[in-house]
């Protein structure tokens, strides 16, 4: 009979094997029951952080079907409030509530849809409810009639008894108003819609509905007062105050939390913050989807059993194993210990020694440990490799979302600057077709955008006599690649949808790729310009007819006056013909110097060349300004290098000579008395350069980048100094028809030198050479 002091000894096995078995069976139950603790652990770290965001993600879905769909509703308001504007204010209520009823039938969201005069009395309405009755102390009336408003959800009043309740709820509506401006741009009208709440209902059965089936989640809307628009029943039309809500708000961003709620039960909530699409501002709207943390961790208990019952069935497996290989380990030594009971017995066979057995062993250790070494040094290689890999993958796919963050950013950025752009952009395909089409190009053709994309351009903007135009350009890019309208501005006559013609600016470029590619068009309204332009010449033709002829005239008779042709003039009356003189001539030259400036413009100012030596015009231009500089009292000077004497140049002989002698004015009022002005003629880089320099106070460095501009002064303190501050222009301007250059530097020991460089002919440039 055994006793308990034996029983540890009885249970224990008897043999190696027994001990093998024992020991397999104890190791398999611990590592099961660590593995099973570690993979439970493990995944309910990730199916918690799995699910969290995935419902982040899913309320930032709902949030932004939300802001987008407001967006819809938005838009859609705004451009039936301008379509009612372009009506106009004598359009009838029979025409106002046909396009109300029309948009209502349309639009399937909007409860309501009306439109209130400025007193606040509903005019028209669709399907007529609440005409005639007063809006004036509603809040979307009031605040649309100061620009636009957006109203949170709130509960049918007026409309509480006329619209029916939706599955026993109350009528809910969220406001959207524009005011309906007069042609002065003041408001004339309110039109005010009440948008369903029903279509919150949509978004969260597109959202939340397909994964219902699997996971009990539920979806809440709260607005920025805490309140539940949109939940369970027991939640709905209650205030809420969690930690989810304050996170959304105050990280503006998706994310998820763990957090035990009112009902006592442990939530996942993920969480997202509206933030408006587009110019819709939003209504800062809180997103929680909840999943109850029992029910989402239901597969990591699943997972737990299914761990424990295969470890179980492993560590019974192992044991019976353990026995066979026990089995087949100890049998060598069973038979070394037979051999050994047969030499007891008296064998006369030698008995192997103990050695042989354990080196035998030892080199099957050896050979299993060198093997297990390089195993373990291959096993460690290529975790090393593997992290390699993985952190290249990592790089590269971060890289690669950096990439297209980048491009998605710069995609908006561009659909951005097209959209804010002052000029339409229009976007033509290869055969003709619309592809995009701004907010400018709506407003400068009358085309909406989704009328005009998809349709050929030219029914939509070009007059019917300019259609083969436009088709052969297309053709001939398809052929050639490329057309003589690409990269650069072209006047063209459009047309708008009531076929109304204007004049515009047309710039073109190609964008795009092979097939992709794309023409890019912007085009700039000019019909103002031209009708400015029109004016301006006909003021110019004005100067040119009415004032022009009188100063001559006027100059005419004060030069007899001064002359003394009608009688000596003595004492004052002589000053005052000498003023009146003086400042006729300044009139004369004012009037030549605006027509001149306006042939610029225009391009009439144009040069007759001819081939003709430089220093007889140099010679003649000081002349004529010999009385101004003996009035001045300052020396005139020329020097001519030698051998360009008599060298030809192609020159307009007149219009040189207007260049010397502004320059030479220009010089004189700014010598001092007693100066001198030195006029060279000597050979330049470019040609041959006449040089007018003077001893004046030079050019102050604030007005260089300017001086060649029109109507720009360096110093107008004194009478003697004062111009027109058009010669300098004018004189550039005549250089660069030309093909010359008109340039300053400052002179050496004070002053200014001007420089006309003219090229050279090419029978000029063969006499320098010979």
């Amino acid at each position: 009979m055994p006793t308990v002091r034996n029983l540890p000894r009885i249970l224990l096995p008897r043999g190696l094997a027994g001990y093998m078995a024992l020991a397999t069976s104890i190791l398999c139950a611990v590592l099961t029951i660590i593995l099973v603790a570690l993979v439970q652990n493990q995944a309910r770290d990730h199916v918690r952080e799995s699910i969290g965001f995935g419902l982040g993600e899913l309320a930032q879905q709902a949030a932004d079907k939300l802001d987008r769909g407001m967006y819809e509703r938005y838009r859609e308001v705004n451009l039936l409030a301008r379509r009612i504007g372009d009506l106009g204010p004598h359009a009838t209520l029979e025409s106002q509530r046909r396009m109300l009823d029309d948009a209502h039938r349309s639009y399937g969201y909007y409860s309501w849809m009306g439109i209130a005069t400025v007193d606040g009395k509903v005019q028209a309405a669709a399907r007529g409810l609440l005409e005639g009755a007063s809006v004036v102390a509603r809040p979307w009336f009031t605040n649309a009639l100061a620009g636009i408003h957006i109203g949170d959800v709130h509960e049918a009043l007026l409309l509480a008894k006329l619209l029916p309740s939706v599955n026993g709820e109350p009528q809910r509506f969220v406001d959207v108003a524009f005011p309906i401006e007069a042609p002065d741009g003041r408001p004339r009208a309110v039109l005010g819609a009440h948008l369903s709440w029903q279509w919150a209902h949509d978004v969260e059965r597109s959202v939340i509905e397909p994964i219902q089936e699997g996971r009990q989640v539920d979806a809440l809307i709260v607005d920025t007062k805490g309140l539940v628009l949109l939940g369970p029943p027991g939640l709905q039309g209650t205030t809420v105050d969690t930690a989810s809500l304050r996170r959304a708000r105050d990280e503006r961003g998706i994310g998820y939390v763990l957090e035990r709620w009112n009902d006592g039960k442990e939530y996942l909530v993920g969480y997202s913050q509206t933030d408006g699409y587009a110019d819709y501002p939003g209504l800062g709207w809180t997103v929680l989807l909840r999943q109850e943390a029992g029910n989402a961790y239901a597969p990591v208990q699943r997972l737990g059993q299914y761990a424990l019952w295969t470890g179980v069935g492993l560590a019974v497996l192992f044991s019976i194993a353990g026995v066979l290989v026990a089995n087949w380990i100890t049998h060598p030594i069973k038979n070394l210990q037979a051999y050994a009971d047969r030499i007891h017995r008296g064998s006369a066979a030698p008995l192997v020694p103990d050695e042989r057995s354990y080196d035998e062993v030892r080199s099957l250790a050896s050979a299993l440990n060198t093997l297990l070494a390089d195993l373990v040094r291959r096993g460690r290689e290529l975790e090393d490799l593997n992290r390699t890999l993985e952190q290249r993958v990592s790089d590269r796919t971060q890289e690669l979302a950096s990439a297209l963050a980048i491009v998605q950013q710069n995609a908006q950025h561009i659909n951005t600057i097209i959209e804010t752009a002052h000029d339409a952009f229009i976007g033509m395909d290869l055969d003709g077709i619309v592809t995009d089409w701004n907010t400018q190009a709506e407003r400068m053709f009358g085309w909406r955008r989704h009328e005009a994309i998809g349709r050929p351009l030219s029914d939509l903007t070009l007059p019917p006599r300019y259609h083969d135009s436009l088709r052969r350009a297309i053709v001939e890019f398809r052929t050639t690649g490329h057309t003589g309208a690409l990269n650069r501005r072209v006047e063209r006559t459009v047309r708008t949808r009531q076929g109304e013609e204007f004049a515009i600016e047309m710039t073109a470029g190609i964008a795009g790729i092979g097939e992709r590619s794309f023409f890019s068009i912007f085009l700039h309204d000019i019909s103002l310009r031209k009708r400015v332009d029109q004016m301006k010449n006909e003021l110019v033709a004005t100067v040119s007819h009415e004032l022009r002829t009188p100063l001559t005239s006027m100059r005419a008779s004060l030069s007899l006056l001064k002359s003394g042709a009608a009688g000596p003039i003595d004492g004052e009356v002589g000053e005052l013909v000498e003023i009146a003189h003086r400042h006729c001539e300044r009139l004369v030259r004012l009037v030549s110097d605006m027509l001149d400036v306006e042939k610029i413009e225009s391009g009439r100012l144009s040069a007759t060349p001819r081939p003709q030596s430089l220093m007889p015009i140099v010679d003649d231009a000081l002349g004529a300004m010999r009385v101004q500089a003996q009035d001045a009292q300052v020396e005139l000077r020329s020097a001519c290098e030698a051998g360009l004497e008599r060298l030809p140049v192609e020159v307009d002989r007149d219009r040189i000579t207007q260049v010397l002698m502004n320059l030479l004015s220009n010089a004189l009022k700014y010598s001092p008395p007693q100066g001198a002005i030195e006029v060279m003629l000597v050979r330049g880089s470019r040609g041959l350069r006449i040089t007018v320099a003077d001893r004046g106070p030079g050019i102050p460095p604030a007005f260089r980048a300017r001086i060649f501009q029109r109507f720009s002064q360096a110093d107008a303190a004194s009478d003697r100094k004062t111009s027109s501050g058009l010669g300098l222009a004018i004189s550039r301007q005549i250089m660069v028809e030309h093909g010359g250059e008109l340039s300053f530097e400052d002179r050496e020991g004070g002053g200014t030198c001007f420089h006309v460089d003219l090229p050279l002919t090419a029978a000029a440039q063969r006499a320098l050479a010979a």
